[in-house]
C-alpha cells in the first residue's frame, strides 16, 4: 500500500508540469515583447550617443573659446584634430576626446583665426550634406561653428 500511495504523488507532481503549447506560447509572447522593445532601445542608445557627441563638441568649443580669450583670435591654420588638440591640450582643456560617441574622428574645419568648425559625421561616418538647421536622421552631420550649433538633431531621430 506504500508503494501505491508514492507512485500516486509521483504522477501528481508530473502533471503540475507545463505543456509544450504552454511553453510556446511564453515563447511567443517574449518574442513580441522582444520586437517591441529592441528598436527602441537601440533608438535610445543612438539618441544618447547623439547627446553624449554635442557636449563633447561643447567642450572643444569652450576650449577653443579660451583659447581665443588668451591670444585675441581663434587658432590659426587649423584643418585636423590633432593640430587643434596640439593648441588646447592640456592648457585649455584635460583629455579632450579623441573621436565623438560613435568612434568616429572630429572633422576640424581650417581656420584663418576669426572662425572655427568642429563636426561629428554622424552614425555612418560619412561626410554628408551640410545645409545648417535641425536634421531628423542619426546619419546627419553635427556642426558646431563659432560658438553655437550650425547643424543639429532636433525632434525624432531615425
Amino acid at each position: 500500500m506504500a508503494a501505491r500511495s508514492r507512485s500516486r504523488v509521483g504522477y501528481q507532481a508530473w502533471e503540475r508540469g507545463f505543456t509544450l503549447v504552454e511553453l510556446l506560447i511564453v515563447v511567443a509572447i517574449i518574442g513580441i515583447i522582444a520586437a517591441i522593445a529592441v528598436p527602441n532601445l537601440l533608438n535610445a542608445v543612438d539618441k544618447g550617443k547623439q547627446k553624449r557627441t554635442m557636449a563633447d563638441m561643447r567642450t572643444i568649443a569652450t576650449a577653443v573659446e579660451a583659447y581665443s580669450i588668451d591670444h585675441a583670435r581663434y587658432p590659426v591654420g587649423v584643418s585636423s584634430w590633432p593640430a587643434l588638440k596640439a593648441i588646447i591640450n592640456p592648457h585649455f582643456v584635460k583629455s579632450p576626446p579623441d573621436t565623438d560617441a560613435w568612434s568616429n574622428g572630429w572633422d576640424v574645419g581650417a581656420s584663418a583665426g576669426y572662425d572655427y568648425t568642429v563636426a561629428s559625421v554622424g552614425k555612418d561616418g560619412a561626410v554628408g550634406p551640410r545645409s545648417g538647421g535641425a536634421t531628423t536622421q542619426f546619419d546627419c552631420d553635427i556642426l558646431f561653428v563659432n560658438g553655437q550649433f550650425f547643424q543639429w538633431p532636433q525632434g525624432p531621430q531615425s
